[in-house]
Protein backbone atom coordinates (compact mmCIF):
# COMPACT_ATOMS: atom_id res chain seq x y z
CA UNK A 1 0.00 0.00 0.00
CA UNK A 2 1.03 3.76 -0.98
CA UNK A 3 1.61 5.71 1.77
CA UNK A 4 -1.91 7.28 2.26
CA UNK A 5 -2.66 11.17 3.78
CA UNK A 6 -6.25 10.80 4.53
CA UNK A 7 -6.16 7.68 6.93
CA UNK A 8 -3.32 6.38 8.85
CA UNK A 9 -3.26 2.25 9.86
CA UNK A 10 -1.54 1.27 13.38
CA UNK A 11 -1.31 -2.52 13.48
CA UNK A 12 -1.49 -3.91 16.83
CA UNK A 13 -0.79 -7.98 15.94
CA UNK A 14 -3.47 -9.06 14.60
CA UNK A 15 -5.57 -5.74 14.41
CA UNK A 16 -5.20 -3.14 12.36
CA UNK A 17 -6.71 0.41 14.17
CA UNK A 18 -7.80 2.14 10.36
CA UNK A 19 -8.30 5.97 11.35
CA UNK A 20 -9.73 8.62 8.58
CA UNK A 21 -6.85 11.13 9.16
CA UNK A 22 -8.59 14.90 8.12
CA UNK A 23 -9.02 16.42 11.43
CA UNK A 24 -9.24 20.20 10.07
CA UNK A 25 -11.82 19.13 7.67
CA UNK A 26 -13.65 17.20 10.43
CA UNK A 27 -12.57 13.97 8.56
CA UNK A 28 -14.76 14.72 5.25
CA UNK A 29 -14.58 12.16 2.55
CA UNK A 30 -12.64 13.07 -0.41
CA UNK A 31 -11.69 11.10 -3.28
CA UNK A 32 -8.51 11.14 -2.08
CA UNK A 33 -9.43 9.38 1.06
CA UNK A 34 -11.69 7.07 -1.13
CA UNK A 35 -8.57 6.24 -3.00
CA UNK A 36 -7.34 5.14 -0.13
CA UNK A 37 -10.24 3.28 1.66
CA UNK A 38 -10.28 1.48 -1.32
CA UNK A 39 -6.63 0.33 -1.45
CA UNK A 40 -6.67 -0.59 2.09
CA UNK A 41 -9.77 -2.96 2.52
CA UNK A 42 -8.90 -4.13 -1.18
CA UNK A 43 -5.88 -5.66 0.28
CA UNK A 44 -7.46 -7.30 2.81
CA UNK A 45 -8.15 -9.98 1.19
CA UNK A 46 -4.94 -11.30 0.49
CA UNK A 47 -3.87 -10.21 4.65
CA UNK A 48 -4.77 -13.31 6.52
CA UNK A 49 -2.72 -11.91 9.61
CA UNK A 50 -4.94 -9.23 9.72
CA UNK A 51 -8.14 -10.36 11.67
CA UNK A 52 -10.01 -7.62 13.02
CA UNK A 53 -10.38 -4.00 11.77
CA UNK A 54 -11.25 -1.09 14.03
CA UNK A 55 -12.05 1.66 12.01
CA UNK A 56 -12.44 5.23 13.93
CA UNK A 57 -11.84 8.80 12.97
CA UNK A 58 -8.93 11.42 14.41
CA UNK A 59 -10.18 14.69 15.95
CA UNK A 60 -13.34 15.81 17.82
CA UNK A 61 -15.91 14.32 14.80
CA UNK A 62 -16.00 10.60 13.41
CA UNK A 63 -16.59 12.16 10.05
CA UNK A 64 -18.87 14.92 8.35
CA UNK A 65 -19.76 13.27 5.17
CA UNK A 66 -18.48 13.73 1.82
CA UNK A 67 -16.79 16.87 0.77
CA UNK A 68 -18.92 18.98 -0.35
CA UNK A 69 -17.06 21.24 -3.49
CA UNK A 70 -14.94 18.78 -3.91
CA UNK A 71 -14.05 16.31 -7.35
CA UNK A 72 -17.01 14.35 -5.89
CA UNK A 73 -18.80 16.53 -7.61
CA UNK A 74 -18.56 16.44 -11.01
CA UNK A 75 -17.95 19.82 -13.27
CA UNK A 76 -20.59 20.90 -16.27
CA UNK A 77 -20.61 19.66 -19.46
CA UNK A 78 -20.52 16.82 -21.67
CA UNK A 79 -19.88 13.70 -20.42
CA UNK A 80 -20.94 14.88 -16.97
CA UNK A 81 -23.40 11.85 -15.97
CA UNK A 82 -20.87 9.35 -16.79
CA UNK A 83 -18.09 11.04 -15.17
CA UNK A 84 -20.83 11.07 -12.50
CA UNK A 85 -21.12 7.51 -12.32
CA UNK A 86 -17.83 6.13 -12.12
CA UNK A 87 -17.49 8.92 -9.03
CA UNK A 88 -20.28 7.76 -7.45
CA UNK A 89 -19.93 4.00 -8.04
CA UNK A 90 -15.54 4.91 -6.80
CA UNK A 91 -17.59 6.13 -3.30
CA UNK A 92 -20.39 3.03 -3.26
CA UNK A 93 -17.73 0.98 -4.17
CA UNK A 94 -15.98 0.51 -0.52
CA UNK A 95 -18.83 -0.05 0.88
CA UNK A 96 -19.07 -3.07 -0.61
CA UNK A 97 -15.39 -3.93 -0.08
CA UNK A 98 -16.12 -3.48 3.59
CA UNK A 99 -18.44 -6.05 3.78
CA UNK A 100 -17.29 -8.63 1.73
CA UNK A 101 -13.70 -8.01 3.37
CA UNK A 102 -13.21 -11.60 5.79
CA UNK A 103 -12.44 -9.38 8.54
CA UNK A 104 -15.09 -8.03 11.05
CA UNK A 105 -14.86 -4.36 10.97
CA UNK A 106 -15.33 -2.61 14.64
CA UNK A 107 -16.83 0.93 13.88
CA UNK A 108 -15.92 3.87 16.92
CA UNK A 109 -18.16 6.61 16.66
CA UNK A 110 -17.76 9.61 18.29
CA UNK A 111 -19.10 13.25 17.79
CA UNK A 112 -20.73 13.49 14.23
CA UNK A 113 -21.10 10.94 11.50
CA UNK A 114 -22.81 12.30 8.34
CA UNK A 115 -23.43 11.12 4.97
CA UNK A 116 -20.83 9.23 3.97
CA UNK A 117 -19.67 8.17 7.24
CA UNK A 118 -23.16 7.53 7.96
CA UNK A 119 -22.60 4.67 5.71
CA UNK A 120 -19.39 3.77 6.95
CA UNK A 121 -20.64 2.72 10.43
CA UNK A 122 -22.91 0.42 8.63
CA UNK A 123 -20.71 -0.90 7.05
CA UNK A 124 -19.22 -2.22 10.10
CA UNK A 125 -19.93 -5.34 11.65
CA UNK A 126 -20.24 -4.09 15.01
CA UNK A 127 -20.56 -0.66 15.75
CA UNK A 128 -19.84 1.46 19.44
CA UNK A 129 -20.42 5.28 20.72
CA UNK A 130 -19.78 7.96 22.64
CA UNK A 131 -22.32 9.24 24.69
CA UNK A 132 -22.01 12.79 21.81
CA UNK A 133 -22.58 10.82 18.91
CA UNK A 134 -24.99 11.89 16.67
CA UNK A 135 -25.06 10.41 13.32
CA UNK A 136 -27.59 10.89 10.01
CA UNK A 137 -28.01 9.97 6.47
CA UNK A 138 -27.55 13.60 5.16
CA UNK A 139 -27.95 13.06 1.63
CA UNK A 140 -31.56 14.17 1.28
CA UNK A 141 -30.70 17.35 2.35
CA UNK A 142 -29.05 17.84 -0.19
CA UNK A 143 -30.88 17.81 -2.61
CA UNK A 144 -30.10 13.97 -3.92
CA UNK A 145 -32.25 10.90 -2.65
CA UNK A 146 -31.80 9.94 0.65
CA UNK A 147 -30.75 6.04 -0.29
CA UNK A 148 -26.84 6.36 -0.75
CA UNK A 149 -23.73 4.25 -0.25
CA UNK A 150 -25.64 0.90 0.57
CA UNK A 151 -27.78 3.09 3.51
CA UNK A 152 -30.78 1.90 1.85
CA UNK A 153 -29.84 -1.87 1.90
CA UNK A 154 -28.14 -1.90 5.57
CA UNK A 155 -30.29 0.43 7.22
CA UNK A 156 -33.79 -1.61 7.03
CA UNK A 157 -31.76 -4.85 7.71
CA UNK A 158 -30.10 -3.63 11.08
CA UNK A 159 -33.09 -1.24 12.34
CA UNK A 160 -36.34 -1.88 10.51
CA UNK A 161 -38.15 -0.47 7.66
CA UNK A 162 -40.06 2.04 9.61
CA UNK A 163 -37.11 3.72 11.59
CA UNK A 164 -34.89 3.66 8.04
CA UNK A 165 -37.98 5.56 6.34
CA UNK A 166 -37.98 7.82 9.22
CA UNK A 167 -33.77 8.72 8.81
CA UNK A 168 -33.66 8.14 5.32
CA UNK A 169 -36.56 10.09 4.03
CA UNK A 170 -36.23 13.46 6.68
CA UNK A 171 -31.95 13.27 7.04
CA UNK A 172 -32.76 14.07 10.67
CA UNK A 173 -29.83 12.87 13.16
CA UNK A 174 -29.56 10.19 15.60
CA UNK A 175 -28.35 10.63 18.48
CA UNK A 176 -26.55 7.51 20.63
CA UNK A 177 -29.17 6.96 23.74
CA UNK A 178 -32.18 5.88 20.75
CA UNK A 179 -29.61 4.15 18.48
CA UNK A 180 -28.59 1.80 21.53
CA UNK A 181 -32.31 1.21 21.73
CA UNK A 182 -32.81 0.73 18.10
CA UNK A 183 -29.89 -1.62 18.16
CA UNK A 184 -27.60 0.26 15.61
CA UNK A 185 -25.17 -0.19 17.90
CA UNK A 186 -23.99 -2.12 20.91
CA UNK A 187 -23.09 0.16 23.51
CA UNK A 188 -22.57 3.31 24.92
CA UNK A 189 -18.84 4.25 26.02
CA UNK A 190 -17.16 7.48 27.54
CA UNK A 191 -15.00 8.66 24.84
CA UNK A 192 -11.67 8.73 26.74
CA UNK A 193 -12.15 4.45 26.48
CA UNK A 194 -13.92 4.37 23.42
CA UNK A 195 -10.67 2.72 21.72
CA UNK A 196 -9.68 0.38 24.69
CA UNK A 197 -13.59 -0.85 24.03
CA UNK A 198 -12.92 -2.02 20.42
CA UNK A 199 -9.52 -3.57 21.49
CA UNK A 200 -11.21 -5.32 23.96
CA UNK A 201 -13.60 -6.63 21.58
CA UNK A 202 -11.30 -7.35 18.95
CA UNK A 203 -9.22 -8.93 21.68
CA UNK A 204 -12.42 -11.50 22.09
CA UNK A 205 -12.46 -11.82 18.43
CA UNK A 206 -8.93 -13.25 17.89
CA UNK A 207 -9.86 -16.07 21.05
CA UNK A 208 -11.45 -18.06 17.99
CA UNK A 209 -10.51 -19.76 15.08
CA UNK A 210 -9.56 -17.74 12.34
CA UNK A 211 -11.06 -19.42 9.58
CA UNK A 212 -14.43 -19.55 11.73
CA UNK A 213 -14.20 -16.01 12.30
CA UNK A 214 -14.22 -15.27 8.17
CA UNK A 215 -16.36 -17.82 7.60
CA UNK A 216 -18.50 -16.67 10.08
CA UNK A 217 -18.67 -12.58 8.72
CA UNK A 218 -19.54 -14.48 4.84
CA UNK A 219 -21.57 -16.64 6.56
CA UNK A 220 -24.28 -13.62 7.95
CA UNK A 221 -23.38 -11.35 4.50
CA UNK A 222 -25.26 -14.33 2.85
CA UNK A 223 -27.86 -15.43 5.24
CA UNK A 224 -29.53 -12.01 5.82
CA UNK A 225 -30.70 -12.42 2.48
CA UNK A 226 -31.57 -15.97 2.45
CA UNK A 227 -35.08 -17.26 0.43
CA UNK A 228 -35.76 -19.73 2.99
CA UNK A 229 -34.48 -21.36 6.05
CA UNK A 230 -33.74 -24.41 4.42
CA UNK A 231 -31.39 -22.18 2.09
CA UNK A 232 -29.50 -21.33 5.55
CA UNK A 233 -29.88 -24.54 7.17
CA UNK A 234 -27.75 -25.59 4.07
CA UNK A 235 -25.18 -22.43 3.74
CA UNK A 236 -24.38 -23.09 7.52
CA UNK A 237 -24.28 -26.96 7.39
CA UNK A 238 -21.51 -27.13 4.50
CA UNK A 239 -19.54 -24.12 6.41
CA UNK A 240 -19.41 -26.84 9.53
CA UNK A 241 -18.43 -29.31 7.47
CA UNK A 242 -15.31 -27.35 6.14
CA UNK A 243 -14.17 -26.17 10.02
CA UNK A 244 -14.86 -29.69 11.26
CA UNK A 245 -11.84 -30.58 8.85
CA UNK A 246 -9.54 -28.13 9.93
CA UNK A 247 -6.74 -28.84 12.24
CA UNK A 248 -8.07 -25.92 14.74
CA UNK A 249 -11.64 -27.42 15.02
CA UNK A 250 -9.45 -30.08 17.00
CA UNK A 251 -7.15 -28.38 18.86
CA UNK A 252 -10.35 -26.37 20.14
CA UNK A 253 -11.72 -29.64 21.09
CA UNK A 254 -8.32 -30.83 22.64
CA UNK A 255 -7.99 -27.29 24.66
CA UNK A 256 -11.56 -27.59 25.69
CA UNK A 257 -10.96 -31.15 27.18
CA UNK A 258 -7.48 -30.22 28.61
CA UNK A 259 -8.89 -27.09 30.55
CA UNK A 260 -6.77 -24.36 28.67
CA UNK A 261 -6.70 -21.89 26.12
CA UNK A 262 -6.52 -23.00 22.42
CA UNK A 263 -3.43 -22.25 20.13
CA UNK A 264 -4.58 -21.62 16.32
CA UNK A 265 -2.57 -21.52 13.21
CA UNK A 266 -5.54 -20.67 10.77
CA UNK A 267 -4.78 -24.37 9.45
Amino acid sequence: MTQPTTITVESRGAIDILSLNRPAKLNAVSPDMIGELTEYFSGLHDRPATRVVILRGHGSEFSAGAELGSDAFAAPGGGRPQRQLKMQQNYSGVIRLMRSCPQPIIGLVHGAACGAGFSFLLACDIRFATPDARMNAAYIRIGVGGCDMGSGYLLPRLVGLSVTSELLMTGRFLKADRAKAIGLISDIVPGDELLAKGIEFATDMLNVSPMGLRLTKQALNMLVDAPSLDAALMMEDRQQVILLETNDHAEAVAAFRERRAPSYGDQ
